[in-house]
C-alpha cells in the first residue's frame, strides 16, 4: 500500500496547496498584524522508522513560549489569532508541505516531539513504521484533547505521559494494523466534517481514556 498511498497523498495534496495559497497570505497577515511575530512555528518530530524532521504549522503562541509541550484549554500562552486558528485546526496547513516532501501523509498516526518517543518501546517500533500524518481516527476523536489536559489534576505532562499517550499509541497501532486506501479515504472526510461540525465527531471521556491505562496494568 505505501506506493499508493504515496502517490494518493501527491495527488490530493498538490491541488490543496494550489487552492488554499490565497487562506496562506490571509493567516500569515493575520498572525503578523496580531502581534508581529513570525508566521511560521517549526518544530522537530520523530517521524517514519524513528528518524527526525521539521514539521511546519502556523504560529498560534506568542514568540516567548516557553512552558508545557502540551497544551491546554486556555493556555495563556495563545494568541487572538492562534485561538481561532487552532479551533479550526487552520494551523496545521502548512504541514501539507511536510505531506510534499515525504515527511508526512495526509492520513497517518499523529508525530510526537523526541522528548516524549522511546524507540526501545515495540509499540513505539511498530507504530513508527508508517509515515506520520496530519490526521487519523485517533486525533479526530480527540479534538477534545485540550479540554483534557485543562481539567487533569496534578502535572500536565506527566497525566499526558502516562495516560493520554497511551491512549492514543494503542489506538494508533489498531488503526495501523486494518487501514487501507479506503479507510483513509474515509478519515479525510470524517476530518472535514469535524472542522464543519465538530459536535458531530464523539469524544472519549475520561474514565474510557484511562481504561486503556488500567487494562494494559492488568495485563503486565
Amino acid at each position: 500500500m505505501s506506493a499508493g498511498k504515496r502517490v494518493f497523498d501527491l495527488v490530493c495534496t498538490i491541488p490543496v496547496l494550489v487552492v488554499v495559497s490565497p487562506l496562506f497570505a490571509l493567516i500569515a497577515v493575520a498572525i503578523k498584524l496580531d502581534d508581529g511575530g513570525p508566521v511560521f512555528f517549526t518544530q522537530v518530530r520523530i517521524g517514519r522508522g524513528g528518524k527526525p524532521f521539521t514539521l511546519r504549522k502556523f504560529r498560534t503562541m506568542g514568540v516567548s513560549r516557553e512552558g508545557p509541550l502540551v497544551t491546554a484549554a486556555g493556555d495563556a500562552r495563545v494568541t487572538a489569532a492562534g485561538r481561532i486558528l487552532r479551533k479550526t485546526k487552520l494551523d496545521e496547513l502548512p504541514e501539507l508541505w511536510n505531506v510534499l516532501t515525504g515527511d508526512m501523509s495526509l492520513v497517518g498516526p499523529r508525530p510526537e516531539v523526541p522528548r516524549y518517543v522511546d524507540l526501545d518501546v515495540e509499540l513505539w517500533q511498530e507504530v513508527l513504521r508508517a509515515r506520520p500524518g496530519i490526521t487519523d481516527p485517533v486525533t479526530l476523536r480527540l479534538r477534545n484533547e485540550e479540554a483534557l489536559l485543562a481539567s487533569a489534576e496534578g502535572d500536565r505532562e506527566t497525566f499526558y505521559r502516562c495516560t493520554l499517550q497511551p491512549y492514543k499509541l494503542r489506538g494508533y497501532r489498531d488503526y495501523l494494523r486494518t487501514r487501507s486506501l479506503r479507510s483513509d479515504v474515509k478519515v479525510l472526510f470524517q476530518t472535514v466534517l469535524a472542522v464543519i461540525s465538530p459536535g458531530r465527531t464523539p469524544h472519549p471521556t475520561m474514565e474510557e481514556i484511562r481504561s486503556v491505562r488500567s487494562a494494559d496494568e492488568n495485563r503486565s
